[in-house]
């Protein structure tokens, strides 16, 4: 787990940084940011944060009711905050689908997509879609949420001129899973069910899913690398920068994504009880508050040193080191194609 530490890392950031402290002086004007789960806790400071830099912030919320409530304590405050209000219950396919062809609908560009909402350790429950609720949550909606937007994400990379971020929250309880990392065959399995390995599995999840997105995008790339050495073999080295600035254009892949660690921090998250709220109420006063919880996420998906970077997992606002079942490619492309039947069956 991650205490609060005074020490920086290479990033010049440490645990005891705010979201405020690591996007200083970065002018988000002209950006439109989807915000998960921002009625409370690190997704409400995650987009009050983004409205201060001037990022047009959509919280994506299952009780439109409190996002507005949200939406007008943030704009109180920071009266040129540019804030839209759309319903999402991320845990439900129907309501997921439903989001992604309103905000298309809109018209509305998506340089940024910040996947914070989630739930840990209650007790058994299956989803709208007979899936076990935290997986559902934590990760099966953000999958089909993430890849139902990618093509409005690489229109508004191609058009702007600048890098899309996908940003998805884990944990680093994603260490704390079943054997093998994923039970695939035993996701709504009631009999096998532990709430903090289950818990654990929801946010291994997510990891694998960045890394296997990360490949995917960059395939591309590597496809028309082959292509353009065969063809230019007398020239690559004179075209090779104009060409591929031209592809990421075209193709619209110029985007990144990333995983993270936010820390561990006294939210509502922890409601349902168990030995993880009973340590989290215990070591209230040694865990991070909710402005440091929310630093490594505004950093991920703003910071100018993150341009390019992808695949990769952050913890206090520095590059961290995600466990050996989220580093597994193979693992990456199994849960891939796993979902991919799992969700196009619902």
């Amino acid at each position: 787990m991650t205490w609060i530490s005074i020490f920086t890392g290479k990033s010049g950031y440490a645990a005891s940084s705010t979201a405020e402290d690591v996007t200083k002086g970065i002018d988000g004007t002209g950006l439109t940011a989807i915000v998960t789960g921002a009625t409370s806790g690190i997704g409400l400071e995650t987009a009050r944060v983004l409205a201060l830099r001037g990022v047009h912030v959509v919280i994506a919320v299952r009780n439109v009711e409190s996002g507005n409530k949200v939406k007008f304590s943030i704009v109180e405050k920071i009266p040129n905050a540019k804030i839209d209000v759309m319903e999402l219950d991320i845990s439900s396919l129907e309501s997921v689908r439903k989001f992604v062809s309103q905000y298309c609908a809109k018209g509305l560009p998506l340089n940024i997509l910040i996947l914070n909402a989630g739930i840990m350790t209650p007790p058994f429950s299956l989803s709208k879609d007979n899936i076990e609720l935290q997986f559902a949550t934590n990760y099966v909606g953000n999958f089909v949420l993430t890849n139902s937007l990618l093509d409005t994400m690489k229109k508004t990379a191609s058009e702007s001129g600048k890098e899309g971020r996908i940003v998805m929250l884990s944990s680093e309880v994603h260490k704390v899973t079943y054997n093998g990392g994923i039970w695939f065959d035993k996701i709504n399995d009631e009999k096998s069910y532990s709430a903090l390995k289950a818990y654990g599995q929801s946010k291994l999840a997510p990891i694998l899913y960045i890394n296997e997105l990360t490949r995917r995008l960059q395939v591309i790339l590597t496809n028309h690398l082959t292509w353009f050495l065969s063809h230019n073999k007398d020239f690559w080295p004179f075209c090779l920068t104009f060409y591929f600035r031209a592809i990421l254009q075209e193709e619209g892949v110029n985007i990144t994504a990333n995983s993270l660690h936010p820390g561990v921090i006294n939210t509502n998250l922890a409601r349902h009880g168990g030995f993880f709220a009973m340590f989290v109420n215990a070591a209230k006063s040694f865990l991070k508050n909710i402005p440091q919880g929310a630093a490594t996420t505004c950093y991920v998906a703003l910071h100018p040193q993150l341009k390019g970077i992808s695949g990769q997992y952050f913890a206090d606002s520095n590059l961290s080191k995600a466990s050996g079942y989220a580093q597994d490619p193979e693992l990456a492309k199994k849960l891939w194609d796993f979902t991919v039947k799992l969700t196009q069956s619902k």
